[in-house]
């Protein structure tokens, strides 16, 4: 250990075997908090790398409560949230939509953070209760397509490391990774970060990981999805091709709209956002939620085009299917309790 904190310190990349060792000590409580403060902050000047990165989740992904294997395809959208701008439920939402377009979705989340609603607050608004059931989940899965993943109740050991994070009171890789570990193996991700210079080094990471499709995107703003307010840089790989785009509202068909038409102060505003989103009522929710849909349905190659992604999910939306998807999650749920 010794070693791999002095190469740290000297600002040298560690392997993914390396990691592995380094990620195996901090979860066994071995290192001192100085010593843990000390190999954060040194990864965070540094710069962490994808084999970094990549050995740390796999190490932590071990140590989940459950172990799936299972031969759907799966998407997760989950973002790293982070982005302060208090945005409505944009991923959540938009998961349905892609559900609904015939992804299977396995939706990794949490309570709000950073933001005023995380997904577990406004699915638990709807009266959702989180499982743990990996019989259930898979369940959810199959019969409505999308399964909400509760990411506490998978990732215990992440609480063990809340006091030094807030103690050092800056970002560090933990505010990169809650996407990442998905319990669920997964064949698509789509991933919103707010740190513009981590795009490269997550699309390598999930790479790595075994993700077929990937697209990395950050929005105007600093913002953990894509939006209307300006310009969306997306990271793609796609059929074994890498690709980056800059994706601007009015060559998907969408027009700009600024961050403060889609900012909320509360779960019961997202809540109803939600609700009129569903009934496919015009608004600038409706857009955003569409055009983040979009980059799930483009990656997964239901559509040719971003623009035809944005088109097919406001279609979901006329015809009702997102609303039944959604509503099929919750009765799932019922059926299992009754």
């Amino acid at each position: 250990m010794h070693i791999l904190l002095e190469k740290l310190y000297a600002q040298e990349d560690l392997t993914q075997a390396e990691m592995h060792t380094l990620t195996e000590q901090l979860i066994s409580n071995t290192l001192s908090e100085a010593q843990l403060s000390a190999a954060l902050i040194a990864l965070k000047i540094k710069k962490i790398t994808a084999p970094e990165l990549t050995g740390l989740i796999q190490v932590l992904q071990k140590q989940a409560t459950i172990q799936p294997s299972t031969t759907l395809k799966l998407m997760d959208n989950c973002g790293t949230g982070g982005d302060h701008l208090q945005t409505f439920n944009i991923s959540t939402i938009s998961a349905f939509m892609l559900a609904a377009g015939g992804i299977k979705m396995a939706k990794h989340g949490n309570k709000g953070v950073s933001s005023r609603s995380g997904s577990a607050d406004l699915l638990a608004s709807f009266g959702l209760g989180f499982t743990e059931d990996q019989a259930l989940i898979e369940y959810q899965l199959q019969e409505a397509g999308i399964a909400f993943l509760y990411a506490p109740a998978f990732h215990p050991i992440m609480k063990q490391f809340a006091p030094i994070r807030q103690a050092l009171a800056t970002p560090t890789l933990f505010n990169l990774i809650g996407p990442l570990l998905n319990p669920y193996p997964l064949t698509n991700q789509l991933m919103g970060t707010f740190d513009a210079t981590s795009l490269s080094l997550l699309r390598d990471t999930l790479k790595t990981l075994g993700r077929q499709n990937i697209a990395i995107v950050h929005g105007a703003h600093g913002m953990d999805e894509a939006n209307l307010a300006g310009e969306t840089t997306c990271l793609f790989y796609q059929n074994g091709q890498e690709q980056t785009v800059q994706i601007r509202p009015e060559e998907v068909g969408l027009s700009r709209i600024p961050i403060s038409a889609i900012t909320i102060n509360s779960v019961a505003q997202s809540h109803q956002i939600t609700e009129d989103i569903l009934a496919s009522r015009p608004s600038a929710h409706l857009d955003t939620v569409c055009l983040n849909a979009a980059l799930g349905f483009y990656i997964a190659n239901k559509v040719d085009t971003i623009a035809e992604g944005v088109t097919f999910a406001k279609q979901l939306l006329r015809d009702g299917a997102v609303y039944d998807c959604f509503h099929a999650l919750l009765d799932t749920q019922k059926e299992r309790v009754s």
